[in-house]
């Protein structure tokens, strides 16, 4: 009977690892928690990949759970890993928002280091304990970075990329998530820095291909940035713009690479973006593998690069400072540190040259 209780207890214990999305490498009670909002995002998973090859060199025990995209869900994992015992946080909130879930989750922490990253926190939120701290980009500056690389390719591509030779580039803007600080900035400044450009250039600002669409941008209604929304919004887009309507979209801005890799595989069934035949511009931003065989194929122009292994690298540095009793940003480079609450990892753009 004792033998029998054992090995249910044992069954028991890997359910539950498994559940959380556990990796195996972490003991229940001691170890640190890492929440994902969804592994099923491309970058993020890449991010994982990173972070949990930078913990294992660490020799830091660590749980990651999958939190499916539910801040219930991940509110809910946070209450059983300190529970368990866990000695840090490393949390990629699901609901940005507002300030509330970052708040719930710190003050739940009741004084265990919290590390947010990726997924915008508000400095009220972090400074709001001396043991949180933030790891993650100056989203804005992707929104710039990507405006000023489509304004000068258009510049330099403008009549070829004009279908209907009306002087109008015609684009269509997929947005990650509505109320997500990332999205917001990227569809602002993707959008008004090529403009900039291509007013100083002397042409005319883009013209959202949808004339009834105040918000010019379609969102990801499941807010999970996928390439599966960006492919049906791209399809039924296609059947009403069309070259042999005359209207075709001419440009698509992508708030990450999942959704423009979306849109290149509406446009390849549509014959476009392959062996030769008429490419339209394609732009996003991470530079996953997959946007990266894109563009070295030609089907997709640039995307600009979010380090996934820089950030990784970052978290795990700072999780053995709080660890070890050393100050968060001991050993983190300076020049990318901001005030005492957060680390912005550098972008950078790609296009493959």
């Amino acid at each position: 009977m004792k033998k029998f209780l054992s090995i249910l207890l044992s069954v028991c214990m890997l359910a539950s690892l498994t559940a959380c999305g556990g990796n195996g490498n972490s003991a229940k009670g001691g170890s640190v928690a890492v929440f994902y909002y969804t592994y099923g995002d491309t970058y993020i998973s890449s991010v994982r990949a990173a972070l949990d090859a930078a913990l294992d060199e660490a020799g830091i025990k660590y749980q990651d759970y999958d939190s499916n995209n539910s801040q219930t869900t991940q509110s809910e994992q946070v209450t059983t890993a300190i529970s368990q015992g866990a000695k840090l946080l490393v949390v990629n909130l699901v609901d940005t928002g507002s300030d509330d879930a970052a708040k719930n989750i710190i003050n739940q922490a009741n004084g265990v280091p919290v590390i947010f990253f990726n997924r915008s926190v508000s400095e009220e939120a972090v400074t709001s304990s001396d043991k949180c701290v933030f790891v993650g980009t100056d989203y804005e500056m992707a929104g710039h970075m990507q405006g000023e690389m489509i304004g000068n390719y258009l510049v330099d591509n403008y009549d070829r990329l004009d279908l209907n030779g009306d002087g109008v580039i015609s684009y269509v803007m997929f947005k990650g998530q509505e109320g997500n600080a990332e999205a917001d900035a990227r569809t602002q400044y993707g959008q008004e820095d090529a403009d900039a450009i291509l007013a100083a250039a002397g042409k005319p600002a883009l013209s959202f291909y949808d004339s009834a669409n105040n918000n010019k941008y379609l969102v990801d209604q499941t807010g999970a940035w996928s390439s599966v929304a960006a492919t049906e919004y791209m399809q039924t887009i296609m059947s009403q713009y069309s070259e042999a309507n005359n209207n075709m979209v001419e440009l698509v801005i992508a708030n990450n690479d999942e959704m423009a890799i979306g849109a290149v595989t509406a446009l390849q069934n549509a014959g476009y973006n392959k062996d030769g035949a008429t490419v339209i511009p394609v732009f996003g931003v991470d530079a996953t593998d997959a946007a990266k065989d894109a563009i070295a194929a030609g089907s997709m122009i640039g995307t600009i690069k979010q380090d996934a292994e820089g950030m990784a690298n970052t978290i795990a540095k700072i999780t053995g400072n709080f660890l070890d009793g050393k100050d968060a940003f001991d050993g983190v480079d300076s020049a990318n540190v901001v005030g005492t609450w957060r680390v912005n990892i550098p972008y950078g753009t790609y296009t493959g040259e």
